[in-house]
């Protein structure tokens, strides 16, 4: 399921819980801390009670205090109690994108970049790229969760395509080999809108140099020619008609009929979705049991585009600090970044670590593949609608709708994302 805020996508688990007491970071002495997550049940919510027993042990007198909080109500809460940092936990996961960077400038979150430990610094370059603004960190990553394509096997060999892609016309010509067969290319789940924004936050990342991506997300600057070609390149793409029939009335993962379930049940070959895609094609296909031949490839480059070909972008959780909060609360989010304990939330939460020495701990195909992806990569963005914040992202979002539709162009997706900024 695609959710709205990074945090969010990686703990999924989260179910209903109610919430105690807040804790303070100054009320408290400097050997007990008050730490914040969202994963309620389970092995999540399992995982992170042993992680804090572990640190009490390693670390004498301190005492973690844990509040595991309701995903629907976690960001509500945390803006609330950080308004006055004393009431606000020492440690809390982080929301992500532009809303952290507004937490950031208001002085609510802790600069991590001289206190980060030596395995956080050499094992997590990539992810640490989503805890950085301004050139300093704010967070630890406990797991990275990037998007690519993922596609039926056993559709690709009947329409005769030997290699998966890997350039926009390589995906063009696989998109011509399978309607020749008569099957649907893409499965596009235009109604909920982001399934279609998907392919401008991928082809933005391509096309765009890192100079321009950046200014485009984090000063809400698209005047650079990029962002506009992105749009014309997902036109191309619609006005071959690589997308299912009906792809603008088509739900996202709601039923056999849905883009997931279009692919599920073999009437589309490919899907651009996060890592998510696995367990809700599981839930879409005849048996309900794992779909054998499903496959996945990393998002592929453009010829002539100025972004790195490697470059990946999806959901990363980060766990921040209270600027107010004890050395205990630092040394408890390297603590998390530490083989160990990367191994165990990887198998927990049934994802990827951050800290590439746990990657061994993944054991299923699909996850292995995307680490290959993230292995050949040194720079992963946050999902660009997360990255932008709500008005913007939104913005963007409608306008990709609007142009798939017939009701704007290429210029008017950049021009929706320039008005929302303009509006604050």
């Amino acid at each position: 399921m695609r959710f709205k805020t990074v945090a969010a996508a990686a703990l999924a688990v989260a179910t209903m819980m109610g919430v105690s007491a807040c804790g303070s970071s100054n009320n408290a002495d400097d050997n007990t801390i008050t730490f914040w997550h969202n994963a309620t049940s389970g092995e999540g919510k399992q995982y992170w009670e042993d992680l804090a027993a572990e640190f009490e042990k390693e670390h004498s007198g301190v005492k973690v205090e844990i509040q595991a909080i309701q995903n629907e109500d976690f960001e509500g809460k945390l803006a609330t109690a950080m308004q006055d940092l004393k009431s606000g936990p020492d440690v809390y996961m982080g929301l992500g994108g532009a809303k952290t960077k507004d937490m950031v400038d208001a002085g609510q979150v802790m600069d991590l970049t001289d206190k980060l430990s030596d395995t956080v610094k050499k094992n997590m370059t990539a992810s640490l790229t989503s805890a950085t603004y301004d050139g300093k960190v704010y967070g630890v990553p406990v797991t990275v969760q990037p998007g690519g394509i993922w596609y039926s096997k056993d559709l690709f060999e009947q329409a005769g395509i030997e290699e998966v892609p890997t350039t926009f016309d390589e995906l063009k010509t696989a998109v011509t080999k399978l309607k020749n067969a008569g099957i649907a290319p893409i499965a596009l789940g235009g109604k909920d809108a982001w399934p279609a924004a998907h392919w401008y936050y991928w082809l933005s990342l391509r096309e765009c140099s890192p100079s321009a991506y950046s200014k485009g997300v984090n000063d809400k600057d698209f005047s650079d020619s990029c962002w506009t070609k992105t749009g014309q390149d997902l036109k191309d793409l619609a006005d071959m008609d690589a997308f299912n029939e009906g792809y603008l009335t088509t739900t996202a993962q709601q039923g056999a009929s849905s883009s997931a379930g279009l692919l599920a049940n073999h009437k589309a070959a490919m899907e651009l979705m996060g890592t998510w895609e696995p367990g809700v094609i599981k839930d879409l296909t005849p048996d309900r049991q794992p779909m054998s031949d499903l496959g996945y490839f990393a998002f592929p480059s453009v010829e002539g585009g100025q972004g790195k070909e490697d470059a990946l972008m999806g959901a990363v959780t980060v766990f921040s600090v209270n600027p107010d909060a004890p050395q205990a609360a630092v040394d408890f989010v390297n603590f998390m970044g530490e083989k160990k304990a990367q191994e165990d939330y990887s198998t927990a939460f049934s994802t990827i670590p951050a800290n590439v020495e746990a990657y061994d701990a993944v054991t299923d195909e699909n996850l292995q593949s995307i680490i290959k992806a993230i292995e050949n990569s040194d720079d992963m963005q946050l999902w660009m609608d997360t990255a932008l914040g709500g008005n913007i992202g939104n913005a963007l979002n409608s306008g990709v709708v609007n142009m798939l539709s017939g009701q704007g162009d290429p210029a008017d997706i950049v021009k929706a994302m320039e008005d929302a900024a303009a509006k604050g």
